[in-house]
């Protein structure tokens, strides 16, 4: 049987009238940057991270840039966060002009290892980016107390965990900013690209909405250098129509999720992901660790019998050409180690169990040994 990593038609078609009626609205009102649709989805979206404020803007990478402008971070600064994540995390700080320092890993989480972090700060230090990683929560309170202890602003890179909670808060309105993203393949995804960015303090807002628009208020009066990062109308509303729905996505992955981790329990080659009791995983991805070398091998094994898996991410950060000028770099064992093991199945929503019990058998055949 076949098994795609990711169908995002199964999730949009069957809603497909109220996405084009949605559509329809924004096209006859003539209203299609910012505008009362973008207001209102920023409003119910905030809401649901636990935030006052929400700020649209054109991606959650811009997200992450527009929160280090707003901040005031720039050259001669530097920001500490994971080398174990997406490229966005710490491209935006490059992009800024200040100098990305990497942390390590937890090797059952994922996310940045708080214990890592203090010795890292040096008198240029403005600021540390935890990542929730594939949908789980970072352990923020470490990270809080760090940054309270040395004056440093707190940006959470929640692109992959709206809707995830940590001790019973979402996440995203616990540092300064947190930052959002709905590209497609998100637990709330839009239909092209879009970003959020929310905060409890309201002067960090008003300076993000500036930014999100050339620095300009009011029309062609520019307080600051901004940039074009802002919410498109047409995705604001189509992601009004499926925000109700997210916590029905989210509740699916999960089931996904506990059906792999029930299967996978005690196997000797897969290291399946843990979730700490004091927060939640809402399964924007399922990746586990394949020990021994052998994580190569289980993925093409998975491709010969038809089913799809991805890497995330098989380099890390600080290995990457690009950010070669702003080493050296202490040794990283834990990130090093999760680039070369992890593999990620499918976890969508729409996932059938037939698809979901392919993807069981398959892993179970190769872990016997007949496969390598």
């Amino acid at each position: 049987m076949r098994v795609p990593l990711l169908d995002l038609r199964r999730q949009n078609l069957p809603i497909e009238g109220e996405l084009m009626d949605a559509f329809h609205r924004v096209l006859r009102s003539g209203q299609f940057i910012l505008g009362p649709e973008v207001e209102r989805f920023e409003a119910d979206a905030a809401a649901m991270a636990g935030a006052r404020f929400g700020v649209g803007v054109s991606s959650g990478t811009d997200a992450i840039l527009v929160a280090l402008m707003a901040l005031g971070i720039g050259r001669g600064d530097e920001v500490i966060c994971p080398s174990f994540t997406f490229f966005a995390t710490a491209g935006c700080v490059a992009r800024v002009g200040a100098r990305p320092v990497f942390g390590d890993s937890c090797a059952e989480c994922f996310n940045i290892d708080p214990a890592g972090i203090e010795k890292l700060i040096g008198p240029s230090t403005r600021a540390i980016i935890p990542v929730h990683l594939f949908g789980q929560a970072a352990d923020l309170e470490p990270v809080l107390a760090i940054a309270r202890r040395h004056k440093l602003a707190v940006i959470e890179d929640a692109a992959q965990a709206f809707g995830a909670e940590y001790r019973g808060r979402p996440v995203g309105a616990w540092g300064e900013f947190g930052t959002i993203s709905f590209f497609p393949t998100k637990n709330l995804g839009a239909l092209g690209e879009a970003g959020l960015l929310v905060t409890n303090d309201a002067s960090l807002a008003e300076k993000a909405r500036l930014l999100r628009n050339h620095g300009m208020q009011p029309k062609y009066y520019h307080h600051t250098v901004g940039g074009n990062f802002r919410l498109d109308a047409v995705q604001a509303a189509l992601l009004a129509v499926k925000l109700p729905r997210l916590a029905e996505y989210t509740a699916a992955r999960q089931r996904n999720a506990c059906f792999y981790q029930n299967a996978f329990a005690g196997l000797n080659q897969i290291v399946t992901p843990l979730t700490r009791p004091d927060r939640d995983h809402i399964a924007n991805q399922y990746t586990i660790r394949v020990k021994g070398g052998r994580r190569d091998a289980l993925r093409r094994h998975l491709e010969e019998q038809g089913i799809g898996s991805e890497i995330y991410y098989p380099v890390p950060l600080h290995q990457q050409k690009c950010f070669e000028h702003f080493g050296p770099w202490p040794e990283l064992p834990v990130a090093e180690m999760l680039a070369a093991e992890v593999l990620s199945l499918p976890v969508f929503p729409e996932l059938t169990g037939e698809e979901r019990q392919a993807v069981v058998d398959a892993v179970m055949e190769f872990s016997g040994g007949r496969h390598g």
